[in-house]
């Protein structure tokens, strides 16, 4: 199906630009004044258009511990995590489906979703998460999260051996796992991508991400990672390696333009410049990093080395939100207080290329997605300019990014196919989503922790903390 988007605003340069924007197919076919009307007329009038963002960062199945782990840091906030009640692939698949439309409706076409396995259960999880994708429409790319070290070798180890963990596969079996979600789900021209995505330095092994190098390489496979989040991380990988971890991983050859690194608060000056000749893409998840306490992420040196930064929301119980307008927004405005030149602050122009552009790099899919390009991927949101949290009118992206847009997404196109219509989802009823998440949850304030009991005095003498 075809679409004529009329007299809509578009950016430019320095400005913006009235025009009519046409979409064949899976495509952008025209952008100029006054094409000929094909296939569904859009109204643009009074609305902006903008190429979709990507969500480079989550971790779906959090949502169902959203606003219940104390504001802990990470260290500690896992082990509330691995303590939660262990979910079912049901619960999967509906965190997956609130994943996508909480990112649909802040302007997200793309999210990478770093997604939490059940143990045991490793491949229903995967099969969960792309059944719920495929029904939202969004373009996915599931990025497993594996590991072969137990949860007690992410902290500084001082020489002993903690015991491995039963759910903890072995390095063999994990990447197995990954192999057959690749042949299974693997389908990007279906806007479904499987990702090798070892979850850091600190619980994977170099066999591991060996392993996953062979396996996107042999598949045409982006990787992802966490990196240094916290700095307890980077203590770690100065035990472990005896140096700093993105000198080991371009040892390993894991860094690349197809690889995307959340976090990177952590990194040593030397680290940013091989970041850059890497073509590596650090991916700020800035609510999360200022929920845990991790740290602010040096955004701005990255920058003006030439490092590719998106912009992620992280999961849903370390934001514990899918609103991608908010993370851009904080991720943006932050940094001034790092900085006085003000001349190197994230204006919102910068801010939404960064999310749209910025995100598909992080893909090394800058060819097919984040601009308004002809010959691009019809991945598109028409924002609604007459709404109140978007008025009076003054800048329509200043007002985006600086201002609290509230279901302010009026169309959103995905492969060229409309995923939300007159503000409303279309593939999938929000009504029903929202009463199964509230039927198979409760209330649940008071709980404890082994976990935590049994690592906080280890975590607070690593950090020099009173025990």
């Amino acid at each position: 199906m075809g679409y004529t988007i009329q007299s809509v605003l578009i950016p430019t340069e320095q400005s913006y630009a009235t025009v009519d924007v046409q979409l064949e197919d899976d495509r952008i076919v025209a952008i100029a004044p006054q094409l000929e009307a094909r296939g569904v007329v859009i109204d643009g009038r009074n609305k902006l258009l903008l190429p979709g963002f990507v969500n480079a960062h989550t971790h779906s199945s959090e949502m169902w511990q959203r606003g219940v782990i104390p504001p802990v840091p990470l260290e500690l906030w896992l082990a509330e995590l691995y303590d939660f009640t262990p979910l079912e692939p049901e619960q999967i698949y509906l965190s997956a489906l609130g994943t996508a439309v909480e990112t649909l409706l802040s302007g997200g076409t793309s999210v990478v979703d770093h997604i939490v396995l059940i143990p045991g259960q490793e491949a229903e999880t995967i099969a969960a998460a792309v059944r719920a994708y495929r029904e939202v429409g969004i373009r996915a790319f599931v990025a497993p999260l594996i590991q072969d070290e137990p949860f007690a070798y992410g902290l500084p180890i001082n020489g002993s051996s903690p015991a491995m963990e039963a759910q903890v596969l072995s390095t063999e079996a994990t990447l197995d796992l990954i192999r057959d979600a690749v042949n299974q789900f693997h389908n990007p021209d279906a806007g479904i991508s499987i990702l090798v995505a070892p979850t850091g330095t600190h619980l994977c092994s170099d066999a591991l991400f060996e392993g996953c190098i062979e396996l996107s390489e042999q598949y045409q496979l982006r990787r992802h990672a966490h990196l240094l989040e916290t700095k307890v991380q980077q203590l770690r990988a100065q035990e472990k390696y005896g140096y700093s971890a993105v000198t080991h991983l371009k040892y390993l050859g894991y860094l690349g333009p197809s690889t995307s690194l959340a976090h990177c608060v952590w990194l040593d000056e030397a680290d940013i410049p091989i970041l850059a000749e890497t073509g590596s893409t650090v991916v700020h998840n800035p609510l999360s990093n200022l929920r845990l306490g991790s740290g602010l992420a040096p955004i701005l040196k990255y920058r003006q080395a030439g490092v590719n930064v998106a912009f992620g929301c992280d999961g849903s119980a370390s934001n514990d939100s899918q609103d991608l307008l908010e993370a851009i927004k904080i991720g943006s405005m932050l940094h001034n207080v790092t900085d006085f030149d003000y001349r190197h602050w994230i204006s919102p122009r910068a801010a939404v290329e960064m999310a749209s552009l910025g995100g598909a790099t992080g893909l090394n899919l800058a060819d097919q997605l984040g601009s308004l390009t002809v010959g691009k991927k019809a991945d598109l949101v028409l924002y609604d300019l007459t709404h109140l949290s978007l008025l009076p009118r003054t800048d329509p992206i200043g007002l985006l990014v600086l201002g609290r847009p509230t279901q302010v997404v009026y169309y959103a196109w995905v492969n060229g196919k409309a995923v939300i219509a007159d503000g409303a989802v279309t593939t999938v009823n929000v009504a029903d989503l929202k009463q199964e998440l509230w039927n198979r949850s409760q209330w649940f304030i008071e709980h404890q922790s082994p976990l935590r009991a049994a690592i906080e005095a280890r975590y607070r003498s690593i950090m020099d903390l009173p025990l």
